[in-house]
This record gives structure tokens, C-alpha cells and sequence, in this order.
């Protein structure tokens, strides 16, 4: 493991969710280019592009969303 401290688990979760959730969009963008045979080149550009917009917003969106949660919830 990395060893990177737990009270900046909040930054790694929204490193790996951006990641992931790039990954799924752009792929699914560029499928229409699998019969080309451009998928991956035009995949990894897209992914890449959309990663390095999107990481930020959840990072500092994931607080504010946390506590709209938390405002419109309640304990059970």
C-alpha cells in the first residue's frame, strides 16, 4: 500500500471515482469508432481530457454534495 494518511481519503476516493467514471463515458463515446479501428487511441485522449476537467469538480464538489446530503436526510 502507498501509506497515504486516512484524512486524505476523501482526495484519493475522488481521484479513483473521477478516474473511473471518465473511463466509462469516453469509452462509451468512442465506441461508435470501434469499427475503425481508432477506439483506443481516440479513448485514451478522450479519458485523459475528461479526467483532468472532471477531478477537480468532484473534489471540491464532494463536500458541498456531502452536505446537501446531509441536509435533506435525517437519522433513523
Amino acid at each position: 500500500m502507498l501509506g497515504i494518511p486516512r484524512c486524505y481519503s476523501h482526495f484519493v476516493y475522488g481521484f479513483i471515482q473521477s478516474g473511473l467514471t471518465c473511463a466509462i463515458a469516453a469509452a462509451i463515446a468512442s465506441f461508435p469508432l470501434m469499427a475503425s479501428g481508432h477506439f483506443a487511441a481516440h479513448w485514451l485522449q478522450s479519458w485523459l481530457f475528461s479526467w483532468l476537467l472532471m477531478m477537480p469538480v468532484v473534489l471540491f464538489a464532494a463536500p458541498v454534495i456531502r452536505r446537501m446530503t446531509h441536509a435533506v436526510t435525517r437519522e433513523e
